[in-house]
């Protein structure tokens, strides 16, 4: 089986990726979710002629009520990539609640001091880099490098879209960095390989490095059996136990182009209770991204 892809091809519609219920697990308070997006209206917000696909609207009040009824009292939303780095959606967005959201934005060489200072006080706190070479164009060393040191100063990370199995690779440039990052959605593993894997071995190595976040994002992506996705808790357990203070989670809401469309959002929280125990949830859902992120 091939790893799960985060394929940007058609038109999708996220009318039916709205949580249904309310989860049986109560999050804690002060709970984060680290990695969603808000798309649309398009009236308001177009999406740049040049993307890999085009999404129906699911907007910041989409987002809210999401949460509302998950039970998470934060949030961090990634710009979407069929906004490329006209970041307005995201900066629009957080001014809504600037006290319990902050943003991860796109950003390239074009984009000026000036903007980036207008971003972090609009409340951006990363810039996301993909190196999935049929969904972005990945940076060249320097390039990510060079950028790596424009955020350094605003105490910025990196988020990096990539395949787990492609860490090796890629330690010079990691090793590199002036600034921590973050590998989200698992490193793109596939659970069905089981955990001693040639990718899920290279993440765990890489998160015991202290400059080294694991984001445990996209799990309905990940997992191989659907729906509550149980065989995805190995994996989390074992990140926590590596590396408890830096690993986030995150839903991915509203799932752009999913394998399967993900119809109750409230799945990815049940089955945070087979991912560690009571101290272990509560770092990964409120002390590390009140850390990572600066919430009060």
């Amino acid at each position: 089986m091939r790893a799960p892809d985060h394929l940007e091809t058609a038109t999708v519609n996220h009318d039916e990726n709205t949580t249904l219920r309310r989860p049986a697990f109560a999050l804690p308070r002060g709970a984060c979710d680290t990695h969603c997006h808000v798309l649309g209206p398009v009236d308001r917000f177009p999406y740049a002629q040049a993307r890999h696909y085009t999404p129906h609207d699911s907007d910041k009040q989409v987002l809210s009520a999401m949460h509302a009824r998950l039970g998470v009292e934060r949030t961090v939303i990634v710009q979407a990539t069929v906004y490329g780095t006209d970041n307005r959606i995201v900066l629009d967005a957080i001014a809504d609640d600037p006290q319990a959201r902050r943003g991860v934005a796109l950003i390239d060489d074009t984009t000026t001091d000036a903007e980036l200072e207008a971003l972090h006080a609009g409340g951006m706190r990363a810039a996301r880099f993909g190196f999935v070479p049929r969904l972005w164009t990945p940076p060249e060393p320097a390039t990510l490098l060079r950028l790596a040191a424009r955020i350094a100063p605003l105490g910025w990370h990196l988020l990096l879209h990539l395949d787990a199995t492609s860490l090796d690779a890629l330690q010079p440039t990691l090793d590199a960095l002036p600034v921590p990052f973050v590998i989200d959605h698992m490193g793109r593993i596939d659970v069905a390989l089981g955990v001693r894997q040639a990718g899920f071995v290279q993440l765990r190595e890489w998160a015991r490095r202290e400059h080294c976040w694991v984001k445990v994002s996209a799990l309905d992506r990940l997992s191989a059996m659907g729906a509550p996705f149980i065989d995805t808790a190995p994996y989390v357990r074992a990140l926590l136990d590596i590396a408890p203070g830096r690993v986030l989670w995150g839903t991915d809401f509203p799932h752009p182009n999913p394998r399967h469309l993900v119809h109750d959002d409230a799945d990815l929280v049940d089955v945070l209770p087979l991912c560690g125990d009571t101290q272990a949830l509560h770092r990964l859902l409120v002390a590390n991204p009140a850390r990572l992120y600066g919430f009060d």
